[in-house]
């Protein structure tokens, strides 16, 4: 999770340049109203010295704090900007001045780690989808240089166009999974809908109903990927209750293995390669509650549980 901006007290930037403005306005006055009331006591000299002096120490007091609370966090949120443009190890400043800038500066970094996650996941994306293809495009290259043999017995002829259906249904599906993938990359819609509205005919089961604070297109999406997975796990039955900002999905399938559990949200992990799963369903899933504010895992229980938490 994107670590905070540490936020700590400072003046409002209105009142910094509230009171820039005030002292600026200030000393003239005062140089007036000292020359009108005790303008006999001290000499022309002495008295010019004194406003000279009095005007710049208000005259550093000001630059100071202009630079510590102003300057300063423009230059630190410049320079993280340059390096999360250039590609570098950016570190991102701990605190900002005032609570206009501290606002700025989270905005910026969530902004940063929104991007730089969008990267590192179409990267990896098109990594595994690289790998994907290459297997059914082997099958469906070595199929036909087969198939061109004229001498070729028909049963064998009908196995390797079955197999090139096979080949060409692998890649339909990724690319199927490749554009909803790419959906869930984009920003979407927040709202809200009930429970019971967006499981209606998935045939569960709802414990508890409730307000899901997530945009009813999302959250239809996210159980049909849930739902769908579990019935083709062997359940036949899906419980969702919601509690407390918690909406825990379970199912009286098989569970998931130990060996499987770290693996589960990994784009192509499955084990259901041969029966035409491409692996992308819960990462999918994952990457749409984070750009709602809401996260899943899985936890103990019977059968495999999933737990959403809603931030």
């Amino acid at each position: 999770m994107q670590r905070r901006v540490a936020r700590k007290w400072r003046p409002p930037l209105a009142f910094v340049l509230a009171g820039t403005l005030a002292t600026i306005i200030a000393v003239p006055l005062l140089a007036i109203g000292y020359f009108r009331l005790a303008g006999g006591v001290l000499g022309w000299y002495e008295t010019s010295l004194m406003l000279f002096w009095l005007a710049v120490i208000a005259t550093g007091i000001l630059a100071f704090l202009l630079w510590r609370l102003v300057l300063r966090p423009v230059w630190a949120l410049t320079a993280y900007a340059r390096q999360v443009t250039e590609g570098g190890n950016a570190e991102a400043p701990e605190h900002f001045g005032t609570p206009e800038f501290w606002e700025l500066g989270q905005a910026v970094r969530d902004m940063s780690a929104t991007l730089q996650g969008r990267e590192a996941v179409v990267r990896t994306y098109a990594d595994h989808v690289t790998h994907e293809l290459k297997s059914p495009l082997t099958v469906i290259r070595g199929a036909a240089e087969l198939l061109s043999d004229p001498t070729l017995p028909d049963a064998e002829r009908d196995k390797l166009l079955a197999r090139v259906d096979q080949a060409t249904a692998r890649m339909t599906a990724l690319l199927d999974v490749q554009r909803e993938f790419a959906r869930a990359q984009e920003p979407l819609p927040h709202g809200t809908v009930e429970l019971s509205d967006v499981a209606a005919g998935l045939n569960v089961t709802i414990i508890s109903d409730g307000k899901l604070p997530l945009h009813g297109d999302v959250a239809r999406i996210v159980l049909e990927h849930l739902v769908g997975n579990a019935r083709a796990h062997g359940a036949d039955d899906v419980l969702l209750s919601l509690d407390d900002g918690v909406l825990r999905v379970a199912d009286n399938g098989p569970g998931i293995s130990d060996g499987n559990r770290d693996r589960i949200f990994d784009p192509f992990f499955t084990t259901r390669r041969d029966a035409g799963g491409t692996g992308m369903g819960l990462a999918i899933v994952r990457r749409m509650l984070e750009s709602q504010g809401a996260e899943i895992d899985l936890v103990a229980g019977d059968g495999a549980v999933f737990e959403i938490r809603f931030r």
